[in-house]
């Protein structure tokens, strides 16, 4: 079983990596600006202090206001385990960097979110519908979804 790393121990790293990019640390979870997340997420896996090399799984949270993006990363090396957090405010057309090119396996669940909530992820070589049909109107895990 890994450990949670504490946010608290990572925070400092990264803010003196990437000034700015961290805008909560919760005791297990950080909450990183979108603008910032691809950059961070890189250097969690490449740096050997880190080594996050195992992609646990993401998902996503419709708040109303906002979209949550929910990452959760492993340290097979180190045996620690943290989560990675991220908002879209657009509704409209949300978007957010794909992580597909440092983590293989969120290939199909970033396909999952695009078609279940619309959130694109710019970068992903193949975002299309894995659930639903072509043509199919709405996203149904969205709140505003109405059916």
């Amino acid at each position: 079983m890994t450990v949670a790393l504490a946010a608290k121990d990572l925070v400092v790293k990264l803010a003196e990596k990437f000034p700015g990019a961290i805008e909560e640390a919760g005791r297990d979870a950080l909450l990183v600006k979108i603008s910032s997340l691809l950059d961070v997420m890189t250097y969690l896996k490449n740096t050997p202090d880190f080594n996050f090399d195992y992609f646990n799984f993401l998902t996503a949270v419709d708040y109303y206001s906002f979209f949550e993006i929910v990452y959760h990363l492993t340290s097979t090396n180190h045996n620690h385990s943290v989560f990675i957090k991220t908002r879209c405010y657009d509704r409209a057309r949300p978007s957010v960097p794909s992580v597909v090119s440092l983590w293989q396996g969120a290939d199909f669940q970033e396909r999952e979110i695009f078609d279940l909530f619309g959130i694109s992820f710019t970068g992903h070589p193949n975002l299309k519908r894995i659930f639903l049909w072509e043509g199919f109107d709405g996203h149904p895990l969205r709140k505003d979804f109405n059916r």
